[in-house]
């Protein structure tokens, strides 16, 4: 193996960068291309022995033995053109781990519209303070690893399985190239606007998953989640443990036991398993537990290693990551760019400040799903624990202008509940208006799935120099 060279295009994508560590670990000879090779993933991927290069037929002569093909690729690109006119072999990276990384693996996948990074970073540090050293792929990094991907030593393999699909030849959901022998289903709705015409259209891909967890497996799913459900009575070959809020008929239970879901208990059968206090925050996050919790036991984890891990998760990078303080004023950065996952932190860092401070919400919204009108009726009802909402306009790249999200309208409608609600055209505008108007134990919460032009180091700089 150690002979055999991999191409991979697309390599500083975050994906595929993992990817590239994982094929480093079985030995590959890695090289790659990309349209922007630049400082941190440039750095990260050239510290760990990967040449990179810009798009060019010259990075595929000689031919590799196998080349990788991202999944912001498409037909145009010159090396896709080569590849595809000289019969060279390819495949997709979700397509190699399955081939090449998972054989012989335990794999446990963890999917669902909400929840996926956390669920799987929660999973690898309980199997991780079991002493089963799992590999990893996430979309993430969990804190606890510093790490979004590595080999591991032991059976268990840990992965976030996105509904997204696979490559620009491959439309399947990338989930199904991963054969979970564990699986939890963590919840389900409309998302990815841009790759489903609706909401049936993402339950036949997790019903596709659905049909590939083994007799020997187990799937977890989530009770209270009645499109779950709905998936899960289309037809199943593999035993289902459900899970669900306490009150509810299902194997696993959770319940809440502070309305910021920082401790909470866990049932089984009926039967009190543990109470943790932990670092996390949300309701949902109680949920995840609860979940992983089961999938654990399911994979031979102690109650007693499940609490330890609970109680000493570090949480995920850019989930309610603090940026830092100053003016007593609290930054918080987080990844939500779904009204469920945002109505999820927002109720939660509100419940959690107990009536200290005003909490600020500012909103980008980034994504193809989010920058269209698909959410503009429930947005605003995910945002009516916040005191003062602050969106961005949303970028029209690639839609009409007709089918962009109305903020200004998501505004109005937010401040019929009486909360301060508008729209700023830039980054600075932003920071300036939250330097004159918040407060003394204040809390910013700034949601974005993208860098957001470094908006969070900026107005902690703003408001540290005004406080000197």
């Amino acid at each position: 193996m150690s002979e055999q060279h991999l191409h991979v295009l697309g390599v500083c994508g975050t994906a595929m960068a993992a990817i590239t560590s994982l094929a480093k670990a079985k030995g590959w000879r890695v090289t790659g291309s990309d349209a922007n090779v630049y400082p941190p993933m440039s750095t990260y991927l050239e510290d760990m022995g990967v040449a990179i290069a810009t798009f060019s037929e010259a990075n595929l002569t000689p031919a590799p033995d196998l080349c990788l093909i991202g999944n912001a690729m498409s037909r145009g690109n010159v090396e896709v053109e080569y590849i595809l006119n000289h019969d060279l072999p390819y495949m997709s990276g979700p397509e190699f781990v399955g081939r090449y990384i998972l054989p012989q693996r335990h794999a446990a996948v963890a999917a669902g519209t909400h929840g996926k990074t956390s669920s799987s970073s929660l999973l690898a540090w309980v199997l991780e303070v079991a002493g089963q050293k799992p590999g990893f792929m996430i979309g993430g990094i969990p804190e606890n690893f510093k790490e979004g991907a590595r080999l591991g030593e032991g059976s268990p393999f840990v992965l976030e399985g996105d509904e997204y699909d696979t490559a620009f030849f491959d439309k399947r959901s990338k989930f199904i190239h991963y054969h979970a022998k564990t699986l939890i289903l963590n919840n389900l709705e409309f998302d990815h606007a841009d790759i489903f015409k609706d909401l049936d259209a993402i339950k036949t891909q997790f019903s596709h998953l659905l049909r590939t967890i083994p007799e020997s497996g187990n799937i977890i799913a989530n009770a209270d989640d009645a499109n779950i459900m709905d998936v899960v009575n289309r037809g199943v070959w593999t035993p289902v443990t459900t899970f669900a809020e306490l009150g509810r008929d299902a194997d696993w239970q959770w319940q809440a036991l502070e309305e910021d879901g920082s401790s909470f208990e866990l049932y089984h059968s009926g039967e009190q398993q543990m109470q943790v206090s932990w670092d996390s925050i949300g309701k949902h996050h109680v949920a995840n537990a609860c979940a992983v919790a089961a999938a654990a036991t399911h994979m031979g984890v102690s109650i007693a290693d499940i609490q330890q891990a609970f109680v000493s998760f570090k949480g995920v990078r850019r989930r309610m990551t603090k940026v830092g303080e100053a003016r007593s004023i609290t930054i918080y950065d987080d990844f939500a760019h779904h009204p469920t996952a945002i109505q999820g932190i927002v109720d939660a860092v509100k419940a959690g400040m107990k009536g200290k401070g005003a909490l600020w919400v500012v909103l980008e919204p980034r994504s193809n799903t989010m920058r269209s009108k698909i959410h503009q009726d429930r947005l605003p009802q995910s945002l009516l624990s916040a005191d003062h909402v602050i969106f961005t306009p949303p970028s029209d790249r690639n839609m009409n202008a007709s089918d962009l999200l109305d903020v200004n309208q998501v505004c109005t409608d937010i401040g019929k509940h009486e909360i301060n609600a508008q729209v700023l055209e830039t980054t600075g505008a932003i920071i300036q208006h939250i330097k004159n108007h918040a407060k003394t134990n204040d809390i910013v919460l700034i949601l974005s799935n993208g860098g957001f032009e470094n908006i969070h180091q900026r107005l902690l700089s703003a408001l540290d120099n005004e406080g000197r």
